[in-house]
């Protein structure tokens, strides 16, 4: 069994690492938005009461989400987890093919459950389908950037579903770019998508997802999470974000900018190394052959980021202010000087 595998936000680690007081980092290596959805006081009762399923929060998340086949999840990760085991008990062990460079929980928690993975590139994907009963996806992908069109997913989706399979595609970063969604009305059978608030809306710590999923798959994904799986907070404050079309609209515009603030300035500083940049709303990543040598150089300047060993890359979310755009761009033209 492959190790599990290690994520962004290990701030902790590298405070002790590298002896720098946990005030002084800028943390860029998980993709959250650092200017999330303002969240605002909480009243005392919301502590005092168990979840309530008819809260509103439903109804909200249908309307943002644009389908009725929703269900909600304590993050998308519950579902990362859940869906392997649902898909074994029901179907047997599936051949599984997973993109890569991709988000690694989904090809370890595949692994675990006992089926057989192959992870692919996206140009590998057309030729392998017809091999596969399940094809996992990142949408835009994590960390590689890429995307793919509704033409072609849907295209692979029929072609799975025809014979039982499923396409599993996560959303997480899709927010900012919603018509680029796969989510339906209703879903068809065979196509699963997840989606979470932790990036986009800035409220990874609230732990909730959604999981857009045919009725079959989300009954029986209901039944292994159970009751009062998301926290009576946790409701009230995503069912006031996902109900928030004006900060929505003005975020989409704000990120907009931001990533081609951050394409230019990783062009100017690590592009000029030949590296290859690559874009969401949320993040950038950089291929270069000199990804341990900048990511060691930025943590000595208490800059946070992602490196990733293959290929080597690494990946830098959005600072939050002026102070820490300037910071960013200091300490990589020094490195790279």
């Amino acid at each position: 069994m492959p190790p599990a595998p290690e994520h962004g936000g290990r701030l902790n680690a590298a405070v002790a690492k590298y002896g720098l007081p946990r005030e002084r980092w800028l943390d860029l290596s998980t993709g959250i938005n650092p200017d999330g959805w303002p969240v605002p006081p909480i009243p005392a009762a919301v502590f005092n009461r168990l979840p309530e399923e008819d809260d509103g929060l439903q109804s909200v998340a249908r309307a943002y989400y644009g389908s009725r086949d929703l269900l909600l999840v304590p993050g998308s990760q519950a579902a990362i987890q859940a869906l392997p085991e649902l898909r074994l008990s029901r179907a047997g062990r599936a051949e599984v093919g997973g993109l890569y460079p991709g988000y690694a929980e989904h090809a370890y928690r595949w692994q675990q459950a006992g089926h057989r993975v192959s992870l692919l590139e996206a140009g590998q994907i057309e030729a392998r389908l017809d091999r596969l009963d399940v094809l996992v996806l990142i949408n835009p992908g994590n960390p590689g950037g890429q995307t793919f069109s509704r033409q072609q997913l849907r295209e692979w989706q029929d072609r799975l579903a025809q014979r039982g399979g499923w396409l599993l595609v996560d959303e997480a970063f899709i927010d900012a770019t919603p018509e680029h969604s796969l989510i339906q009305d209703p879903m068809p059978a065979g196509l699963i998508i997840l989606r979470s608030l932790g990036k986009f809306f800035g409220l990874a710590g609230l732990r909730v997802g959604a999981v857009c999923a045919h009725a079959e798959v989300r009954a029986a994904l209901a039944q292994r999470i159970g009751p009062w799986a998301i926290s009576h907070p946790s409701r009230w404050i995503a069912r006031q974000a996902l109900a928030d079309t004006s900060w929505q609209q003005s975020m989409r515009a704000q990120l907009a900018q931001q990533q081609a603030r951050l394409q230019a300035l990783l062009a100017d500083t690590i592009g000029e190394r030949g590296a290859s940049i690559s874009c969401t709303s949320l993040f950038a990543t950089v291929r270069t052959e000199q990804a341990p040598l900048i990511e060691q150089g930025c943590a000595q300047a208490g800059i946070l980021v992602r490196r990733f060993e293959q290929p080597p890359a690494l990946r830098f979310g959005l600072p939050g202010t002026e102070t820490e755009w300037q910071r960013l761009q200091q300490v990589l033209s020094e490195i790279i000087r």
